[in-house]
């Protein structure tokens, strides 16, 4: 045992405390939650033998209270507590020091280690991006005492959009705005992004899907650029440290509380503005890695609870990033719940993607459960009950549940099939005319059985694997810049570069690229189910061939303004084709589609092609209500088509809305009704079309 001698300051009066609620509150002597009572600390270690509290100055290197809790006193069950009265002032820091037998070998307890508690609702973090990070590793350790802050929502409330209306923008809050081009206050921030909303509404979506917000340690990268020497960073953040505190380096003040109301003031704003607000969060692993990872919570807390071990206290490693999360443990289902509650009721979130959610459906074993208690908690719970809940629904280690993601019915999926279907027939490969008209319908043979549309988040590109740019640019991935060898990321990227690889020259290769990028954005917004739209994809963003560019603090990650106004032909045909699906219910159904809402075609009408080797599909979507019909058609071949358009219904004609091989404006027409078509057309080779019957 580490010599502890008490150190109280003697205008502090100790009390036993309670062990409810975990992390620190305000409770009287009696236990009940009180303003301006006293400050009680509460702790869950089943296997330590003795539990610390240190308390610091804001900043300070040496604690002014040490105090060393006794098992006897301030132990109820495994719940270590204390009730401290007399503190002069709320803006402290704390931290605990943990002992116990590490006999067992799934022990890690280190009694020279300070830890931050679980539930702490900001850290001792500096908001410097990239700072020494020797400086800034010590302070992962240290909490800060964060009560019930208040803040002025103004009457904000989450806006009011049906599931099947939504347009989710997955989005970096730092790389959002840190190019020079932004030309924000704050750049890299959340009071940063506040400045690009009424951008993100003339964009026309209606929901931003943040990457991680979590406070995470951009600086554990070890590795340098082996071109430019530069040592990279984690700037994703898919490495959480404490599943409570906003991440401090999006924050534009450096003051107590700066994390948490910069971020409630962006989602304030953004309601303000219609926007819904989902954050990727990542309850998979902990930043805290393999066996020789670093010491910041979980693992010197109580590893053998909180992570998935073998029976050597070996690391289980679901995650593919060294450990992972024992999520179905009782008191880590409690914590990873309470988290979510507090995203919601104090920060007001509207919704979750969960991170390589097929590990949250593991045992304490690691065997995948049909049931998962956790899933359950989440699903059930009643604060949860109007939040969005999307499982990408699939782990490093293999387990993949596209389509049977355990959710009773209410959790939605990265539809993978969906990406890997459209990707294969717009780039030409033979065998997938079947399956891709089947995901442009909401993918009813993935999800048929237990869920709506809606619940399928279809998308072609996210923050893993190719921008829609490389996409139609590269055949391999180029990842050497991160270091690795370029053994990282995906091999499999169903990509074509239409001719050479990389950036090119060739007017011809150029006009087939910004084509494919046409047919693929149209195929995402005119596909029934949930539209997702990688950040930057509207000005053609290329991350020259890396296809993961987690640890890039630089351009590749950057959106860049200037990009934008240099490519507004793109970008109009992008906006234009979002206006144009919320303008339409035919593309947002409830329900799967029936023979009374489709007509099938192949270059002839009503007569569907659907042998091995067809690339071109065609159909036309009717709402016989509404008098609303519209034809769509996808011509995947290396050669032109000719198509005959069906009759056009009783008093109306048909005119062309969109031709992905006219160069802009022409792509999109925005006055249709000026030339009605003939009941024949010519497809280009690799080009999409859309009439309307007007």
């Amino acid at each position: 045992m580490v010599d502890s001698q008490a150190k109280i300051p003697k205008e502090i009066q100790i009390e036993k405390g309670s062990p409810i609620p975990l992390g620190v509150s305000q409770l009287d002597a009696s236990g009940v939650s009180q303003l301006n009572a006293g400050l009680n600390f509460s702790l869950f270690s089943r296997h330590a033998d003795h539990v610390t509290l240190l308390l610091f100055a804001p900043g300070a290197n040496e604690a002014f209270l040490e105090f060393s809790l006794d098992p006897n006193t301030h132990r109820t069950g495994w719940i270590w507590h204390v009730l401290l009265r007399g503190l002069t002032s709320q803006q402290v820091e704390y931290a605990y020091r943990i002992e116990g037998a590490n006999d067992d070998p799934k022990n890690r307890f280190n009694p020279h280690m300070l830890l931050s508690d679980p539930y702490a609702k900001g850290l001792n973090t500096l908001n410097q991006w990239g700072a020494p990070h020797e400086a800034q590793v010590a302070r992962f350790s240290r909490g800060k005492v964060i009560l019930d802050a208040p803040f002025d929502w103004e009457n904000a409330t989450s806006p009011d959009i049906l599931p099947e209306d939504l347009i989710i923008y997955e989005m970096h809050v730092r790389c959002f705005t840190m190019h020079p081009s932004s030309k924000v206050k704050h750049p890299g921030t959340f009071l940063g992004l506040i400045e690009k909303i009424p951008y993100l509404k003339s964009l026309g979506i209606n929901a931003v899907e943040c990457m991680p917000v979590f406070e995470f340690d951009e600086g554990e990268n070890p590795n340098k650029n082996p071109k430019t020497h530069e040592q990279l960073k984690n700037v994703w953040g898919y490495s959480t440290i404490n599943f409570f505190a906003p991440m401090n380096r999006y924050c534009a003040s450096d003051s107590w509380t700066g994390a948490l109301d910069e971020f409630r003031m962006l989602v304030k704003e953004l309601h303000k503005n219609g926007i819904k607000v989902i954050l990727d969060v990542v309850y998979n692993h902990t930043a805290e890695g393999p066996r020789e990872g670093p010491y910041f919570s979980f693992r010197g807390i109580d590893n053998q609870i909180y992570y998935i071990l073998d029976p050597s206290g070996g690391y289980l490693n679901y995650s593919g990033t060294g450990n992972t999360f024992n999520a179905n443990q009782p008191i880590v289902s409690r914590l990873i719940l309470d988290s979510l509650r507090y995203w919601v009721e104090v920060l007001h979130v509207d919704g979750f993607r969960f991170d390589l959610a097929s590990c949250l459906t593991r045992d304490e074993t690691g065997n995948p459960l049909l049931m998962p208690p956790l899933i359950h908690l989440i699903t059930q719970d009643p604060v949860l009950k109007n939040t969005l809940l999307i499982a990408e629904a699939w782990d490093a280690a293999g387990l993949y549940q596209v389509g049977s993601f355990p959710g009773e019915g209410k959790w939605s999926e990265w539809n993978g099939k969906y990406r890997d279907e459209v990707r294969r027939f717009i780039k030409g490969t033979d065998g997938y005319a079947g399956t891709f008209a089947s995901a442009l319908c909401g993918s009813q043979n993935v999800y048929g059985k237990n869920l709506k549309p809606y619940h399928s988040i279809n998308f072609i590109t996210a923050h893993d694997g190719f921008t829609l740019k490389d996409l139609v640019s590269y055949q391999e991935k180029h990842n050497e810049e991160n270091g690795e060898n370029n053994r990282d990321g995906s091999d499999q990227n169903d990509s074509w570069n239409c001719g050479e690889e990389g950036p090119s020259t060739n007017p011809h290769i150029l006009h087939v690229r910004e084509q494919q990028m046409r047919n693929l954005h149209m195929a995402l917004l005119f596909a029934i189910g949930t539209p997702m739209i990688l950040m930057g994809d509207e000005y053609g963003h290329t991350r020259n061939g890396n296809n993961n560019t987690y640890c890039q603090d630089n351009d590749l990650n950057r959106f860049l303004w200037d990009e934008l106004e240099k490519n507004q032909r793109f970008a109009r045909f992008h906006r234009l084709v979002i206006q144009f699906r919320k303008e339409h219910k035919v593309f947002r159904k409830k329900e799967y589609l029936t023979q009374a809402d489709v007509d099938w075609h192949s270059q002839k009408p009503m007569h569907p092609d659907w042998h091995s080797e067809t690339r071109f599909v065609a159909y036309t979507l009717k709402d016989k209500q509404s008098e609303v019909y519209i034809y769509i058609a996808f011509n995947a071949q290396f050669k032109a088509a000719e198509i005959q358009l069906p009759p056009a219904p009783k008093g109306k004609a048909w005119y062309r809305i969109i031709d992905t091989s006219l160069a802009s404006p022409q792509d999109f027409n925005e006055n249709p009704q000026s030339a009605p078509l003939k009941l024949t057309y010519m497809m280009p080779a690799y080009s999409a079309f859309t009439a309307k019957a007007l």
